[in-house]
This record gives C-alpha cells, sequence and structure tokens, in this order.
C-alpha cells in the first residue's frame, strides 16, 4: 500500500511539472488566459489528501516529506497559473507562480538517488535510457560528500549567495566544465539552477547560480557585480577545480543583458556566452574590448513570441557581435515567448562543449 501512495504522489508530481513546462515556454499576455484554463491540479490534491490520511511506516517518513513538498509546491504552482488572470497583475503572479515548478524539483531531487524514476526526471530527456550513465549515478554512494546541490551564502535564494551543482560523479582529476548561470529581474539562483540542472547532471558539469546582490544584475555599471562573480568563481574553484578551457556564461533576460555586458569586457572569466531573452543595445559594446570579442563563440536565443524584449534586440545582437569578430550562433524559436526554453539546454550545451 505504501509502494501505490508513493507512486501516485510521484507520477502525479512528475505529471505537474511537465505541464507547467509546458505552459511556461508559452506564458505571454496574449496566452495566459487559455494556458490557465487548461490548468488542473485535481489529481495531485486528491494524491496529497489521500497521503495525509495514510498511516505511514516509520522508515518511510522521509521519502513522504520530500514527496509531500514537492506535490505542495507543483500543486501551488499550477493552482496560482490557474487563477493568474483574475489576479490584479497577471503576468506577474503568472511568474510567481511558475517560479514554483523548480521549488518542487528542490525538494524532489533528494529522492534521486532512491526512486529511479526521480533519476531519471533529473536528466536530459536523451540521456534517460543510458545504461552507463544510470549505471554510474546508481553506483554513487547516496550523500557523497561534497556534491549534489548546495547553497552558500545563506539560505537559498539570499541576495549574493549563490546556488552550486556538483555533479555526483566529480573526479578533481578530471576538472570538468563549468557553467555560470544567470537568473532574470527579481528572480534567484536557487530557482534557475533548476534550468540547467538535468542537462549538468546527464554531462558531469559543474554549475553555478548565483543570486544578485541587488533586486537584478547591475545593468549599467557590470563590473560592479562582476566582480562578486569572479570572486564566488575563485571561491568555488578553491573546492572544487574546473577546466579553465570550458566557463560558459549563461543568462536569461536580465541575467542574458547581463552576460552581454559583463561577458565581453576585457579580462571576464569566461570562454562562452549564451544570453537568452535578453534585452541588447548597441551602446553595450562601448563597454567591449574588441580583442575579447575575435572568435569568442557567443550563442544568442531568443523566442519569436517574447513579449517583453522584442526578437529584434536578439538580431541587432547578432549582427552588431558578428560585426565585431565574434563567432555568433543566433537561433530564434517561432513559439518561444519570454522564458527559458529548458528543451533547448542541451543544444546549448552541446554548442559549449564542442566549440
Amino acid at each position: 500500500m505504501a509502494d501505490t501512495m508513493i507512486d501516485r504522489l510521484l507520477v502525479g508530481t512528475l505529471a505537474a511539472i511537465d505541464a507547467l513546462d509546458d505552459a511556461a515556454r508559452q506564458v505571454a499576455p496574449d496566452t495566459l488566459a487559455a494556458l490557465a484554463a487548461g490548468m488542473d491540479a485535481g489529481a495531485l490534491a486528491a494524491a496529497l489528501d489521500a497521503a495525509a490520511a495514510f498511516d505511514w511506516p516509520d522508515r518511510l517518513g522521509p521519502i513522504r516529506d520530500c514527496l509531500v513538498a514537492a506535490a505542495s509546491e507543483a500543486r501551488a504552482a499550477t493552482e496560482g497559473l490557474a487563477a493568474a488572470p483574475t489576479e490584479a497583475r497577471p503576468m506577474l503572479a503568472a511568474g510567481r507562480s511558475l517560479r514554483r515548478r523548480a521549488r518542487a524539483e528542490a525538494a524532489l531531487y533528494p529522492l534521486a538517488p532512491f526512486l529511479p524514476p526521480v533519476s531519471r526526471h533529473f536528466l536530459d530527456p536523451a540521456a534517460r535510457e543510458d545504461p552507463a550513465l544510470l549505471a554510474r549515478l546508481a553506483a554513487v554512494p547516496p550523500g557523497r560528500d561534497g556534491t549534489g546541490v548546495m547553497h552558500f551564502g545563506g539560505p537559498p535564494g539570499t541576495r549574493g549567495g549563490a546556488a552550486l551543482y556538483v555533479p555526483e560523479t566529480y573526479d578533481p582529476a578530471r576538472p570538468p566544465p563549468l557553467i555560470v548561470a544567470l537568473h532574470g529581474g527579481s528572480g534567484n539562483g536557487a530557482d534557475f539552477l533548476w534550468t540547467w540542472l538535468r542537462v549538468a547532471r546527464s554531462r558531469g558539469l559543474l554549475l553555478i547560480a548565483p543570486t544578485s546582490p541587488g533586486r537584478t544584475w547591475t545593468l549599467d555599471d557590470p563590473g560592479e557585480d562582476g566582480a562578486f562573480i569572479e570572486q564566488l568563481l575563485a571561491d568555488v574553484q578553491a573546492r572544487w577545480p574546473a577546466d579553465p578551457a570550458r566557463r560558459l556564461l549563461t543568462g536569461m533576460s536580465d541575467g542574458g543583458t547581463f552576460t552581454y555586458g559583463f561577458g565581453v569586457q576585457d579580462g571576464a572569466p569566461f570562454t562562452h556566452l549564451a544570453p537568452v531573452a535578453a534585452a541588447f543595445h548597441p551602446m553595450l559594446m562601448m563597454l567591449a574590448d574588441p580583442a575579447r570579442l575575435r572568435g569568442l563563440p557567443i550563442h544568442i536565443l531568443h523566442g519569436a513570441r517574447d513579449w517583453m524584449f522584442p526578437a529584434t534586440m536578439a538580431r541587432e545582437a547578432a549582427r552588431t557581435l558578428a560585426g565585431a569578430g565574434a563567432a555568433v550562433t543566433h537561433e530564434e524559436v517561432a513559439d518561444l515567448a519570454h522564458v527559458w526554453p529548458r528543451e533547448r539546454t542541451a543544444a546549448i550545451a552541446t554548442w559549449f562543449l564542442d566549440r
């Protein structure tokens, strides 16, 4: 009976996360009402009610707690998105609700070593049936010291702190590539970490998701928050060395704009840049070091349906940066709104690792 209860909670939670992922990539002012109408938390609410009434064996208490926390966050995200059109600021309410999807994953992740469906969920879809990878992950002792998801500078999401993922298979003798992923305005690294975690876990990448010291990144003076990121990098590298020839700076919205502004400066400690759904103004080129730009790999991704920053900004960025000598890859996704496209994360990683 306990197994049935675990399966019911888990299946409902994973289905809700997938539905939220599908909705998130399309959320815009003109689509919100239709997307909200399709959100249904009924099955998950019923599973939570059944779990609350069930007499759980003591030995399953930790599993129950993780599952209930994850299911509760997924339910709240689903219900919040469904109600968003009735709020005073609908798009703000939708964004707030969708952030709870990441918190559902954060609650679920500790179960990855114990429940194979959870382990597969936290892999890129192409890697979920890779027997060698699954065997390597299964062979790692649960709770291996110094690996997994951790937080620095205070509780998750603390301003000026950071979330970090160290692959469970981390081997200091073989330093992995490193990704620094920057959240959008008013976001935080603890939530944004999950946009990249599946790919990082599948490919053994070191992943840092800082939280900006202020409400957002210092777009008018990238060097200010750049110093914070450089110190964070130094602190992490002292404990978990990474490959100095493979360092990606990427970000969404304000995080992507900051990626442009800081990443093109002389001395920026990154080998590749990947701004997503970012604003770009030619004046940003005043911050750029011409010698650094020559040959610098930059992957620009933008949604054609971006309602905050029009796709023309990305096209202008691609033309301007390519004209300055950067090695630009520009991708425009026809049905994508103003959001991080999780289904494209693996492709960005492939570009990063292959160039």
